[in-house]
């Protein structure tokens, strides 16, 4: 599995949270080993620097929109960096689009529009 992050428009922004809730996730449910998920998780924080984002250790607890918690941790983090869109498959997440003015997308929808936008802007040169 890859991770390319080119920088050109997007800064990906990730927390402790985040980072934790990923190794859960590919530990347990995909019981992928220690090492692999190691090793994903590394490329995931360098594409985050890589973008011009990162990781953003110390989130201001500041929201209580949703009502689940984890999904308020996510929230948070989008606040606190200005985030213009959010990424997510999270159902409680999508349905509330926008969250704040900022539109909640799922993955694909997401790299459709990229993948979009990049083609027009190739057409245009």
């Amino acid at each position: 599995m890859g991770i390319i992050v080119d920088a050109a428009e997007f800064a990906l922004w990730l927390s402790p949270h985040i980072t934790t809730n990923v190794d859960r996730i590919l530990s347990d449910l995909f019981k992928w080993s220690q090492p692999e998920v190691d090793t994903y998780l590394r490329t995931v924080v360098a594409a985050a620097g890589h973008s011009g984002g990162g990781v953003l250790a110390d989130v201001p607890r500041t929201v209580h929109d949703c009502p689940d918690h984890e999904d308020n941790l996510i929230l948070d983090l989008a606040a606190e960096v200005g985030a213009l869109i959010m990424v997510s498959n999270d159902s409680d997440l999508l349905s509330m689009w926008p969250w704040r003015g900022i539109p909640i997308i799922e993955p694909t929808a997401f790299a459709a529009k990229v993948d979009a936008m990049r083609r027009h802007a190739r057409r245009r040169r």
